[in-house]
């Protein structure tokens, strides 16, 4: 019998990524949040907890976003129970994405770095 090259959790989270994306740009509408999107979601293997990870257009407002989002995170499961066909709805953990200003600071200093001199030698 092959193996599968993909977990049930992997799925799931794949899933979830996609709705709370979308559950999440409303929220921001509506509530007049910092601009967030959704970059990932991790899911335990007992499909009890999830980890979503967000990332704001204005990294100085995350905190703001973060908070919120938390405060909104009952209504947002919900709102997923009804969008998903799952039995359980796993609860909602957000959390701050630095990924993305990490990489971009990282991609400003290498821009910035003196450019290497070449003075002949092979060391």
């Amino acid at each position: 019998m092959p193996s599968k090259s993909f977990h049930r959790t992997d799925r799931v989270s794949a899933q979830l990524r996609r709705e709370l994306g979308t559950l999440v740009h409303q929220a921001v509408r509506e509530h007049g949040l910092p601009s967030v999107s959704v970059s990932d979601v991790e899911v335990t293997r007992d499909l009890a907890h999830a980890k979503v990870f967000v990332t704001a257009l204005l990294p100085e407002r995350s905190k703001e976003a973060v908070k919120a989002l938390k405060e909104l995170a009952p209504e947002l499961r919900f709102q997923l129970g009804r969008a998903v066909k799952m039995r359980h709805v796993p609860e909602l953990h957000f959390h701050y994405d630095d990924s993305v200003d990490r990489g971009e600071r990282i991609g400003n200093l290498l821009r910035d770095a003196p450019a290497p001199r070449d003075d002949g030698s092979d060391e």
